[in-house]
């Protein structure tokens, strides 16, 4: 047989990650033409802006759906498919739900390397195994681009469901990660990143939110709002939790975690096309205290992948929460508040 010639999986694709995903300004233009459907059992739908559809079965359960796919943000095959899983379960505990089950999606080159595919199967297996989350099928097509991901789905009691929506006046705003896995992501496909950026991001990307999950959703807490920052940036998820909760949200830049590397990414121009996208859409919504950074202002619009939890609990619980979270070895943050709506919907300090 002769050599197989390795394949950096970052360099067969056009973006990387969440950075793959459509710009949230073409998605809310499409939206919001659709028909809403009328289904009184529907807790959560697609004009919520949310992180996944919850539907009520009895008095005490709701289903959880989600589905999240995306091209390879790495180059390691078994390490794409851990961030893949990762990213597609953290739906599911951005909603206060537990995870269940689970269907593969995969996109894959007919003519590439099967033991690529089947490292990339395995790397999303030991994720889901690890969430107590069962694989019960999939499905697959031919494509030039590998993509991988799942649709999960799992459980919540409908009084327990947290969601984007509720965010109250005082609230204390949490953040359970650190932004920047987006500019470091374009760094590794362009062969220039530093090995202890990718290990930092690696880690973040395969941490599963379920310990974080398992702590907000406590009932000795008084949590008012969920959601996970992927894709559209802290300030586009930010932007669908104070518009969800008729509210506006101050975040003191000085204390919003970001990845070791981050920073030496945008100033060497190392800019996803999806925080651009992320940019253009939202940022007419921000305003800057002076003295903000560019730097610090870009990294808030990067297209996070198997990103963090942000989290509205009252301020007297906000401690509390804080440490019971460390004590699970979640490295949780307060980032700032909710305060009456007002413009800008969010502000910015140093």
């Amino acid at each position: 047989m002769p050599d197989v010639k390795a394949v950096r999986l970052t360099e067969t694709v056009k973006a990387g990650g969440c950075a793959s995903k459509l710009s949230p300004a073409i998605l809310d233009k499409v939206l919001g033409k659709l028909t809403r459907q009328q289904d009184p059992n529907v807790l959560v739908g697609f004009d919520h802006a949310d992180d996944a559809g919850v539907y009520l079965l009895t008095p005490e359960m709701a289903l959880v759906q989600t589905v999240d796919f995306f091209t390879p943000i790495v180059d390691d095959p078994y390490t794409f498919g851990q961030i893949a899983a990762t990213n597609a379960l953290s739906d599911v505990y951005a909603m206060g739900g537990k995870p269940l089950t689970s269907l593969a999606l995969v996109c894959f080159p007919e003519r590439s390397d099967l033991e690529i595919l089947e490292r990339i199967l395995a790397g999303g297996l030991s994720k889901m195994i690890e969430a107590g989350c069962t694989i019960v099928g999939g499905h697959s097509i031919r494509d030039e681009e590998t993509k991988f991901g799942y649709s999960v789905t799992g459980v919540v009691h409908p009084k327990r469901l947290l969601a984007n929506q509720g965010a109250q006046v005082g609230d204390r705003l949490l953040f359970t990660k650190a932004l920047g896995t987006g500019v470091i992501s374009t760094a590794i496909k362009k062969g220039v990143a530093k090995q202890d950026w990718i290990d930092a991001a690696v880690k973040s990307m395969t941490t599963l939110n379920k310990a974080a999950a398992e702590v907000i959703t406590n009932s000795a807490f008084t949590v008012h709002a969920l959601t996970d920052v992927t894709g559209f940036g802290l300030i586009g998820h930010a932007r669908e939790m104070a518009l969800a909760s008729d509210v506006s949200l101050v975040f003191h830049s000085a204390n919003i975690p970001v990845l070791g590397g981050a920073f030496d990414c945008i100033r060497a121009g190392y800019i996803p096309g999806g925080l651009k996208a992320n940019r253009d859409f939202a940022e007419c919504l921000v305003e800057y205290e002076n003295g903000i950074s560019q730097e610090v202002k870009t990294i808030l619009f990067d297209p996070q992948t198997a990103g963090g939890l942000l989290i509205s609990v009252t301020g007297n619980d906000s401690p509390a929460v804080i440490r019971a979270l460390h004590a699970a070895n979640v490295p949780a943050v307060e980032i700032g508040e909710v305060v009456a709506r007002t413009k800008p919907l969010i502000r910015i300090t140093a």
